[in-house]
């Protein structure tokens, strides 16, 4: 029986989002797996809007992660330095239902070191050996390409989180870092 994979990531929000879909899909056919997109779930009725369209879709969701036998998530930094917090919190609760998480990033850099690039007033405090933002709060560095509790669930119940050796030129479309997820989930 083939296994399902609900695809997660910020590239929903792309204007392009239902070809980067059927992208994903084809792949995931061509490695013996059937991903659900959650792009596919509309058109929703036009009538709604606001807090009802968010309920309908927050709803029709988690029907497909509940359907789905294994997340696979773009964790590529989106409107900040870390991943997008819907597809993380996607990720939590795939993980609670005891499923499978896989997931990638399309940067190399450390969360160190985006989270250093947009705020340059952050500084390394020697005596404290830590880093810290101009909030004085420290910056997580520990070496992952994102947050310790992303990174460790994705080592804890599925496998590590893909990055490619350099960051790529479009990273809410090149697809490298995906395709390698289904090699790992296929094996």
């Amino acid at each position: 029986m083939e296994k399902t994979l609900y695809l997660a990531g910020p590239e929903v929000f792309l204007p392009d989002s239902q070809e980067i879909g059927r992208q994903k899909q084809s792949l995931c056919r061509a490695h013996g797996l059937i991903g659900l997109y959650p792009g596919d779930n509309g058109p929703f009725d036009s009538t709604l809007e606001g807090a009802e369209l968010s309920r309908v879709i927050f709803a029709t969701n988690l029907a497909l992660m509940r359907r789905a036998d294994i997340f696979l998530g773009n964790l590529t930094p989106f409107r900040s330095p870390s991943a997008d917090v819907g597809t993380v919190w996607e990720l939590g609760f795939m993980a609670g239902l005891n499923k499978p998480v896989f997931g990638y990033s399309n940067t190399a850099e450390s969360l160190l070191s985006r989270t250093r690039a947009v705020d340059t007033a952050s500084r390394h405090d020697a005596q404290l050996c830590l880093w810290l933002d101009s909030d004085d709060v420290v910056i997580e560095d520990l070496g992952g390409s994102d947050n310790l509790m992303i990174v460790e669930s994705l080592n804890l119940f599925g496998g590590k989180l893909v990055t490619p050796a350099s960051t790529v030129l479009d990273p809410y479309r090149d697809l490298a870092a995906f395709e390698a997820c289904l090699r790992l989930i296929g094996a």
